[in-house]
């Protein structure tokens, strides 16, 4: 099972947009039995980012966690999409 985090600012609107997003696409995936999400703000969660397997952020991250996150982004924009989830699945996968 892998812990996915996703978290934007305050932990309410553009994760909540976030996460009704990746799950029907982990859905889609047959990925869903295989992950549990979890939804915070950004201020919560710093210092124990290493909980997680996988970490999406729709905010600004400090440079010190970037590594560990992927920008969520695409899934409010819709630009770079197809790329955010090959991301997404090369991260569950390993």
């Amino acid at each position: 099972m892998k812990n996915l985090l996703i978290m934007c600012g305050a932990g309410h609107a553009t994760s909540t947009i976030a996460v009704s997003k990746v799950s029907k696409w982990l859905n889609d995936e047959k990925l869903m039995e295989n992950v549990k999400i979890y939804q915070s703000k950004i201020a919560d969660e710093l210092n124990k980012i290493d909980s997680y397997d996988v970490v999406i952020s729709t905010t600004i991250v400090p440079e010190s966690i970037k590594d560990k996150v992927i920008n969520g982004l695409p899934l409010l924009t819709g630009v770079g999409l197809n790329e955010f989830f090959v991301e997404l699945k090369k991260r569950l996968t390993i």
